[in-house]
């Protein structure tokens, strides 16, 4: 398995926890050079470089993209997996709200992608995977803003895609349901009932159970790797069945 990505630099936004830390160690696993960018670097994966990094800066994301291609010697492949939540309706929301959320979930990832295409444009197996999200094709209640961001980023990686073919760039997206982190543990922690949260959290899968990180983490390496080369312009759903199949939950009760 090691030789898949030996020889490859991948970037890895966010990779101090969740979804990134499980990607940027998978990436590891697989042969490649990683490097994490995040605000704390702290609880990066061993092995990873850490790079501490603001995404929503463009000086901050230039900064450190240059700082990747020096240590390591160019970039091949970037995983835009930054992302923050948003909970309310289009009523809860101000513009500040709006922007905040629009500029980290969907800009933020044009910012990294375009600083770091020189290096990508260079590389022989260039590839971009985005972060989306079941949200943006299902209507989640009391997530307007979020799930508008993650269509974003699917709409978005579909244009960049585009664009970018000619210069032998592929990018995809991954669209996981609920993902069962640290981050999801803490926010039911806030609920009354965390057990009974998390039980419906599981049951909208149609497995049954949330999304591991690791899961995701796969994903995404097979679009990193050279394996997937005919592979661009796609959404990936790791979902457990929600998109497509109807949850176990509907199908015991109908």
């Amino acid at each position: 398995m090691s030789a898949e990505l030996d020889g490859l630099v991948a970037v890895v936004t966010g990779g101090a926890s969740g979804i990134g830390f499980a990607t940027a160690s998978q990436l590891r696993e697989r042969g490649a050079n990683v490097a994490v960018l995040d605000r704390a670097i702290d609880t990066i994966p061993t092995g990873a470089v850490g790079i501490v990094c603001d995404v929503g800066v463009r000086a901050s994301v230039d900064s450190a993209i240059d700082e990747v291609a020096r240590q390591l010697g160019g970039i091949d492949i970037v995983v835009n997996n930054v992302g923050i939540s948003s909970i309310g309706t289009i009523e809860d929301a101000d513009d500040d709200e709006w922007a905040r959320v629009l500029d980290i979930n969907v800009i933020s990832m044009a910012r990294v992608t375009a600083a770091a295409l020189p290096w990508l444009r260079r590389s022989p197996a260039a590839s971009v995977i985005n972060l989306s999200s079941v949200a943006a094709l299902n209507g989640l209640p009391q997530r307007a803003v979020y799930s508008a961001t993650k269509g974003a980023v699917m709409s978005l990686t579909f244009a960049m895609a585009a664009d970018h073919i000619a210069d032998g760039i592929r990018i995809n997206c991954v669209r996981p349901a609920t993902v069962a982190t640290a981050f999801v543990e803490r926010m039911l922690q806030n609920f009354p009932d965390p057990a009974a949260e998390r039980a419906a959290l599981d049951a909208r899968q149609a497995t049954g159970r949330m999304v591991t990180p690791e899961e995701v983490a796969d994903a995404i390496a097979f679009l990193a790797s050279p394996r997937s080369g005919s592979i661009t312009g796609t959404a990936l759903d790791i979902d457990g069945g929600m998109t497509h199949l109807r949850p176990r939950a509907v199908q015991q009760t109908h």
